[in-house]
């Protein structure tokens, strides 16, 4: 069992996973670099801890540490200890949940493994919005998704603030991306998935018409731009979900909870 490190200097180059959390462009170049993503607060870390991703190492404040000593005590990876002023000081910014944990990617399994068995997949066609994507998994985890799938140009899913918004759901709930976009979609169709596009535009049919059950991939698009007409046209039918006039339509992970409601039924 490995004893806590004690750090008290925020240029120790054992801390170099964790410089600069709210540098967009750094991060890239770190976490693709050293294939690496970061988990933040107690909640986060405590699911990293039973998903399949390798911890590099554990950044907590005293405090933090108490909390979380339960399940970091048995940790084959260093856990180093520093006041809250070091761990602003690495970081950036108030890392007020005062616990981060670096880990290593793993590949992106291929879309065959991820449609075996799958009842209800989610597909996103280039979402940018972090906090988005990590409302969109949580909300798949909880409703009963089997997988989603990404299309080349989304957001990065283990970004930071995505993991932290999926309140790491993102982490138990598998992913991959589709290439080549959107002809990777017949894929599905051709393992027997209906493809159901959601959008607002007039001559879909409302959500409520469509039966849950059956095998379904839901195709969710950017919240300005929609879903390309590539992706539309790779549908086999389009499903609305009915709004108040006025209203244009339903922010992207709400929507999609209420989609993933509807075909995956009550958990």
């Amino acid at each position: 069992m490995a004893e806590p490190i004690a750090v008290d200097d925020p240029r120790d180059a054992r801390l170099a996973d964790y410089v600069g959390l709210t540098d967009a462009a750094l991060r890239r170049r770190v976490e693709h670099g050293r294939g690496l993503f970061i988990a933040e607060g107690e909640l986060v870390i405590r699911q990293l801890l039973v998903s399949p991703y390798p911890v590099r190492s554990v950044l907590v404040a005293p405090t933090r540490y108490a909390h979380l000593r339960d399940v970091l005590d048995g940790l084959d990876a260093p856990v180093y200890v520093a006041p809250k002023e070091v761990l602003e000081a690495v970081a950036g910014f108030d890392i007020h949940r005062g616990a981060v944990a670096s880990a290593g990617r793993l590949p992106y399994p291929e879309p065959s493994a991820l449609l075996r068995g799958a009842r209800t997949v989610a597909v996103l066609e280039a979402l940018n919005d972090h906090e988005n994507i990590g409302a969109l998994f949580r909300n798949a985890a909880a409703l009963g998704v089997d997988a989603v799938f990404l299309s080349p140009t989304c957001a990065d899913p283990l970004y930071r603030r995505s993991v932290r918004v999926s309140m790491g759901c993102v982490l138990r709930l598998p992913f991959t991306t589709l290439s080549p976009w959107p002809d990777a979609l017949a894929g599905l169709a051709a393992a027997g998935f209906e493809l159901v596009a959601l959008t607002p535009a007039p001559g879909a049919e409302d959500l409520g018409e469509f039966p849950p059950g059956g095998r379904v991939a839901l195709l969710f698009g950017a919240e300005r731009d929609g879903l390309s007409p590539g992706a539309l046209a790779a549908a086999s039918r389009r499903a609305r979900i009915p709004v108040r006039d006025g209203v244009d339509s339903l922010n992207v992970a709400t929507a999609a909870a209420i989609a993933f409601h509807h075909f995956c039924g009550a958990p």
